[in-house]
């Protein structure tokens, strides 16, 4: 194994390890409040079964509301969780508004009789310090996690000279291990740049940024140029937002001062937010199970089709059933994407160099109606449970696919930014026309446009939405070939 290889092994994903901590926290607070009714409420009074439901439905609300409301307070960021003194702030001020929530509730909703206050106190001690006891206890994971480097965001500096070196010094100072800057990338080489800044080498020119970056798995690029240079920002910008990274411009040195919170920060240096990775932390989380349990269900219930469909492309002519083709997947990996072939095996284009038209004398009697009907792509399913692709994204395209013979990356300058995101068997694009041939420019131009409002407006009804469409949208096949 290469040490690249052996080094992404070891790291820690911090969306699923933040998402352990929200159901450890809505299993802690669950059962300080339910052992609070059990040990002292029920040895003390007599309680009828449907009381003792409304203790327990009340225990689950909150438990749920709970976890909801520590968002909002920003409990849930590792930084703040290594700051013992800060974040049990932050958890008692967030837990105080939970319960003083709950009282109003139970006031105005005249059912305050129904439950005991002793239980209402003891739930709320016990169940802040159940959470302070987790909490140390993670505090202790990540420190050691830090220090072995998987849990680290890896990081590169866009930029050189004094500004960068500051820049590099302060973050490594403040950010008490949680970044590693990795080098720096300048495309000067001046007095102004020198190859090595605070110990740190110079990597190359802007232009191998993106390259190095989808290599590397960098989670944050530091800009070091001030706001003030525009012209040269928005060149740089131009270049580097198709990466799925989080993009700061360092305030560090900057004279130009806006309100503190126009800032955030890393560690204790000031940087300006201007491109976030598209679903991350609890986004991705939510979307990988929106993806796991979907497809599950859905091979379940089209197993019979599928079985079908597979007797039917085997019948009509020889070759295997399943068709296999390289095509982009997130950040520009390159993956397998399995689909019923539909076209005469001898005849078979792997890189999609030549599209398929109309009345293409290279698909098969069963491949023209199920490519019609989109029935080739079911076995796309497979590769959503295994992680390669979404059910909704942009759609996986062909390595060598081509618009009026140019490659997309050619036709249109933000195509590889609809890779920031897993592919998907279906997406915005499809349901709103653009699905099949893609003969003109215009056409790519389109879903590329219709994938890039699908990444910055995502959502889990969007995608549910989208679903729902697909169906109706497989009606329209006048550009399926």
């Amino acid at each position: 194994m290469s040490d690249k290889s052996s080094n992404l092994t070891k790291k820690i994903s911090r969306p699923k390890i933040l998402t352990l901590m929200r159901l450890t926290d809505m299993l802690v607070i669950f059962i300080s409040g339910y052992l609070a009714n059990i040990l002292y409420i029920s040895n003390q009074i007599s309680l009828s079964a449907s009381n003792n439901l409304d203790y327990f439905y009340m225990e689950i609300l909150m438990a749920l509301g709970a976890v909801l409301t520590f968002g909002f307070f920003n409990i849930y960021s590792i930084q703040d969780i290594r700051n013992t003194l800060k974040h049990g702030l932050h958890i008692i001020t967030a837990w105080t508004v939970i319960f003083g929530l709950l009282a109003t509730y139970l006031f105005l909703n005249k059912s305050g009789v129904e439950f005991s206050r002793v239980w209402f106190i003891s739930w709320f001690i016990v169940g802040f310090a159940a959470i302070m006891i987790t909490r140390l206890i993670y505090r202790k994971l990540f420190n050691k996690w830090l220090k072995q480097g998987r849990l680290e965001r890896r990081a590169i500096v866009v930029g050189g000279g004094k500004a960068a070196e500051d820049l590099i010094k302060a973050v490594n100072s403040s950010s008490e291990g949680e970044v590693k800057i990795l080098g720096t990338f300048d495309d000067r080489y001046d007095e102004r740049s020198p190859d090595v800044v605070a110990g740190l080498p110079k990597l190359g020119q802007i232009s191998d940024l993106v390259k190095f970056a989808r290599e590397a798995d960098i989670d944050l690029l530091l800009i070091s140029l001030p706001v003030s240079a525009e012209t040269r920002l928005l060149h740089l910008l131009k270049k580097l937002w198709v990466l799925p990274v989080d993009i700061r411009i360092s305030a560090l040195q900057s004279k130009l001062r806006f309100r503190p919170r126009s800032y955030s920060y890393i560690g204790k240096v000031p940087v300006l937010d201007l491109f976030d990775r598209p679903l991350s932390d609890w986004d991705s989380i939510a979307k990988n199970i929106e993806d796991r349990v979907i497809a599950l269900f859905a091979l379940i219930l089209l197993s019979p089709i599928m079985a079908i469909v597979a007797a039917a492309v085997k019948l009509d002519s020889p070759g295997p059933v399943i068709f296999k083709q390289k095509r982009y997947g997130f950040n520009n990996e390159m993956i397998m994407v399995y689909k019923f072939r539909s076209m005469r095996n001898d005849q078979e284009d792997k890189t999609a160099d030549k599209l398929v038209t109309k009345g293409d004398p290279r698909v098969t009697k069963v491949g023209k109606f199920i490519r019609k009907t989109s029935l080739d792509e079911l076995p796309q399913l497979l590769n959503v449970l295994t992680g390669q692709l979404s059910l909704v994204g942009p759609r996986p395209h062909a390595v060598q696919a081509k618009a009026d013979n140019r490659l997309y990356g050619e036709v249109v300058d933000s195509y590889f930014a609809r890779h920031k995101v897993k592919p998907g068997i279906t997406g915005w694009a499809q349901i709103n026309g653009w699905r099949g041939e893609t003969d003109t420019e215009e056409k790519i131009q389109q879903r590329v446009e219709h994938d890039l409002y699908y990444i910055e407006e995502w959502s889990v009804f969007f995608d549910l939405y989208i679903l729902a469409m697909t169906p109706f949208s497989l009606l329209n096949t006048k550009n399926a070939y």
